[in-house]
């Protein structure tokens, strides 16, 4: 079927915003979803405390299933983490103790709780870990019922093992085997919660279309699933990756000020394609932001940081991070909002600035915070400094007991001598 003949309210939504990459059988995912409540899911590995924006997409993916009446069913990977998904990955994941991946699952719903509506009505969202299932089978059970539905001719062929031997890394038996527990895991769902829609990343397609084929081979009921795009800035750089590391979404990761300047420094071409996927800003207001010229995108800008950050921590934080980046960068004034590090008094007074800079995490190395000095990026207490050698001294800490530094005009971190 053609992109704009659908009819539910869930893939125009979808189509409309620029989620959709791939769909089996689209024409009847969305007679199904145009007829009563889908219930769809993603699944999760818990291989950190917090997810990171790179999972932002298949959140929020979630979160129109749910505004459009179905219902979203987040799958933690208590099971499939012990394996660890091989998908575009050269090494092997480090295996973890049951007890981090407990206390991962616990950390990371906290997100989940604020983009989605947990409880026991028909469209509200649940989280259910697949070690229910996974750790309960037998090997000997598992192969019969299970192996017989997967040739090895196959899955040789899927980008994520096939990728993995064509760079000669070595894919052990325990990886090889994570496409088939992420198939049972679809048809778990069907049985146990009438779960016939999984969604995921482009790099997830080949494993998704398994969980399709088998629900369907074995059971013989309706199964589908969608992809989202593989996601890169205009640059073409990955989504979420930055100098400093991933962009994590629980704020104990990173703050909520860091989080809003994230969004605060997309690229211009980017602004209109991230409001779309990542805030509920109406598309007729995204067009108008995306209409702006010249100095005016700063607006777009701060009015996208405003809504993603609003969205993951709430109005007030993301009010206090535009209220706290504003008057450092526009008005020359502090706030504790900002981001601050305590570094050992040693370290900071009678060293050079371009050191102190790079131990901030303001720049990556000595030499590019001399050579972003020399260019005039580098300021220390609102001044350019285009010395990077030029020492700190007692004097330059302020009233406060910070200095400030700023690389550029998108970073900066208060360092507090301790």
């Amino acid at each position: 079927m053609s992109d704009t003949s659908f009819q539910s309210d869930f893939l125009k939504t979808l189509q409309a915003r620029g989620y959709i990459h791939q769909v089996t059988h689209p024409a009847e995912l969305d007679a199904a979803a145009k007829a009563g409540v889908v219930a769809g899911y993603i699944g999760f590995d818990a291989t950190a405390p917090s997810l990171h924006v790179g999972s932002l997409i298949q959140i929020m993916m979630l979160r129109r299933l749910q505004q459009a009446g179905g219902r979203p069913v987040v799958i933690m990977g208590g099971g499939t983490t012990k394996v660890g998904d091989p998908t575009g990955k050269d090494a092997s994941r480090p295996q973890l103790t049951d007890e981090t991946i407990q206390s991962n699952i616990a950390s990371i719903k906290t997100v989940f709780e604020k983009f989605l509506v947990f409880g026991d009505g028909p469209t509200d969202a649940v989280m259910i870990d697949n070690d229910e299932w996974l750790s309960k089978y037998g090997y000997v059970e598992f192969l019969r019922d299970y192996g017989t539905h997967f040739t090895v001719n196959r899955m040789l062929a899927f980008d994520s093992v096939k990728l993995r031997l064509e760079r000669e890394q070595p894919m052990t038996f325990l990886e090889f085997n994570y496409m088939l527990m992420q198939s049972v895991d679809f048809l778990e769902l069907n049985r146990r919660h009438n779960v016939t829609l999984q969604m995921g990343g482009s790099d997830q397609w080949g494993n998704i279309v398994s969980g399709v084929d088998l629900v369907r081979r074995v059971d013989h009921k309706a199964a589908f699933g969608l992809t989202t795009p593989l996601l890169t800035t205009a640059s073409g750089g990955k989504m979420g990756k930055t100098a400093q590391g991933a962009v994590w979404l629980n704020a104990e990761q990173l703050s909520p000020y860091d989080y809003w300047q994230f969004w605060r420094n997309a690229e211009d071409a980017d602004v209109g394609k991230f409001m779309k996927l990542f805030t509920d800003l109406p598309l007729e207001e995204v067009a108008r932001f995306e209409a702006l010229q010249g100095a005016d995108i700063n607006e777009a800008k701060k009015a996208l940081a405003d809504a993603a950050t609003t969205l993951l921590h709430g109005a007030e934080a993301a009010a206090a991070a535009r209220a706290a980046a504003e008057g450092a960068f526009e008005r020359g004034t502090l706030s504790t909002d900002l981001p601050t590090i305590d570094l050992p008094s040693g370290e900071v007074i009678g060293a050079m600035l371009a050191a102190v800079a790079t131990r901030a995490g303001l720049t990556a190395s000595n030499g590019e915070a001399r050579r972003l000095a020399q260019g005039g990026g580098l300021r220390l207490n609102d001044e350019a400094i285009a010395d990077g050698a030029r020492l700190i001294e007692a004097s330059d800490v302020n009233a406060d007991g910070v200095i400030k530094l700023a690389a550029g005009k998108k970073k900066l971190m208060l360092v507090r001598p301790i």
